[in-house]
C-alpha cells in the first residue's frame, strides 16, 4: 500500500513539475544567472518548483481520504488543515518573491505566518523524550485566550523555533541542483521507516511521510543537475517546513531529523557566525557555505551533492538503530566535526589574505 502511494505521488509530481516548468516560463518567473555572481547556472532556470511538491502532496492526501483511508490517530484532519494553510502561505509568498524579489523583512512574514498556522491548529509535542531517560512535560504552562483557544507556552515556543530553524536551513542550503530536495527526501524516508517500527508504529505519520517523499523525488528528477527547475523561495521553505512538521507529529523525533540535516544546519550556524564576524548582513548570500566550498575544492556539482546525500543517508539510517543517548553522542560528534571544519576554513582564508 505504501509503495503504491509513493509511486502514485512520484508520478503525479513528475508530471506536475513539467507543467510548472512551462507555467513559470510563461510568466517569466525564472532565476536569471546574471543577477548574482555567486550563482553557478549559465542560463535562466524556472523557479516555483516547490509548488509541484505542495500540489502533489495535497492531492494525494485528498485521494487517501476519499478512497476510504483516514488520518485519525497521530494526525487528525485539523492538523492537515493547518498544514495545508501553512503550505499555501509559503507558496503564495514564494511565488511573489520569485517574481518580484522581496526584501528580507518582507520575506520573513510568510514563514512566521506558516508556523503560526501550525501552532494554531494544534500541532505540537507536549512531551519530549530526554536522552538520559524520562520525558520533559511541555504542557505545564498554559494560557487561555478567549476566542483563540489555549496557548501551551513551552510547546508552542519549541514548535516556532524548530520550524523556523528548519525552514531557514533548507532555504540557505538551496545552492546546488538537487541538494535540498535530495536531503529532505532522505529525511522523509527515514521518518517513514521509523514510523513503521513496532515500538513507534504510527501509520498516519508513515502515510504522510511516504507521500511527501514521493512528491520530493518526483520533483528531483527535474531538479537534479543539470536542473530544469529550481525550488524557488516557497519550495526551499516548504521542504524544511514539511520535514519539521513530520518530525513533530511523529512523536517529537527531532533528534532523528537533526541527524539527517545536522551538517546543513550546523553549516548555516557557522556561516551566520562568519557573516557577523565580517560585519556582513546575515541575509546576504555568499560563497561561504560548505557546498560552495566543496565546489571550490575541485568537486563537481554532482560529486558535492552526492557526498552530502551520503552523509545525510548514513546518519539517517543510523538513527533507525540508535537509542536517544546514542543519538545525542552522534549529534555532538557532528557538532565537533563542523567546528573543526569551520576552524580549517578560517585558517585557510587567513592564509590567502
Amino acid at each position: 500500500m505504501y509503495l503504491a502511494y509513493f509511486l502514485l505521488t512520484f508520478t503525479l509530481s513528475l508530471l506536475t513539475t513539467f507543467g510548472i516548468i512551462l507555467l513559470m516560463r510563461r510568466f517569466d518567473i525564472v532565476d536569471k544567472a546574471k543577477t548574482a555572481t555567486r550563482k553557478i547556472h549559465k542560463k535562466p532556470i524556472p523557479l516555483g518548483g516547490g509548488l509541484a511538491i505542495f500540489v502533489s502532496t495535497c492531492v494525494m492526501v485528498l485521494i487517501v481520504l476519499s478512497s476510504g483511508g483516514s488520518f485519525s490517530h497521530d494526525i487528525v484532519p485539523r492538523n492537515l488543515l493547518g498544514l495545508f494553510i501553512g503550505g499555501l502561505i509559503l507558496m503564495i509568498g514564494g511565488i511573489i518573491d520569485d517574481k518580484y524579489t522581496l526584501r528580507a523583512k518582507h520575506q520573513i512574514i510568510f514563514p512566521i505566518l506558516a508556523t503560526l498556522s501550525i501552532i494554531g491548529f494544534g500541532i505540537g509535542p507536549h512531551l519530549v523524550s530526554s536522552p538520559f531517560g524520562g520525558t520533559f512535560d511541555l504542557s505545564q504552562w498554559q494560557i487561555h485566550v478567549d476566542g483563540l483557544g489555549t496557548l501551551v507556552v513551552f510547546a508552542d515556543m519549541l514548535v516556532f523555533l524548530w520550524l523556523m530553524g528548519m525552514m531557514f536551513t533548507t532555504k540557505f542550503l538551496d545552492g546546488l541542483d538537487g541538494l535540498v530536495s535530495g536531503i529532505v527526501g532522505i529525511g522523509a524516508l527515514v521518518i517513514f521507516f521509523l514510523s513503521l517500527q513496532p515500538e513507534w508504529y504510527q501509520p498516519d505519520v508513515a502515510m504522510l511521510a511516504i507521500i511527501f517523499a514521493g512528491a520530493i523525488f518526483g520533483f528531483l528528477v527535474w531538479n537534479f543537475h543539470p536542473a530544469k527547475i529550481f525550488l524557488g523561495e516557497g519550495g526551499s521553505l516548504f521542504t524544511g517546513f514539511m520535514l519539521g512538521v513530520l518530525a513533530i507529529v511523529s512523536g517529537g523525533k527531532i533528534a532523528t531529523t537533526l541527524l539527517v540535516v545536522a551538517i546543513p544546519m550546523l553549516d548555516v550556524a557557522r556561516v551566520v557566525i562568519r557573516r557577523i564576524q565580517k560585519k556582513k548582513p546575515i541575509y546576504i548570500g555568499d560563497s561561504e557555505h560548505l557546498h560552495f566550498r566543496l565546489l571550490a575544492s575541485g568537486l563537481s556539482q554532482r560529486q558535492a551533492v552526492v557526498l552530502l546525500y551520503t552523509i545525510s543517508l548514513l546518519f539517517g539510517v543510523s538513527a533507525l538503530f540508535l537509542q536517544s543517548k546514542q543519538k545525542l553522542i552522534a549529534l555532538i560528534f557532528l557538532f565537533v566535526l563542523m567546528l573543526l571544519i569551520g576552524i580549517w576554513f578560517s585558517r585557510k582564508d587567513s592564509s590567502n589574505l
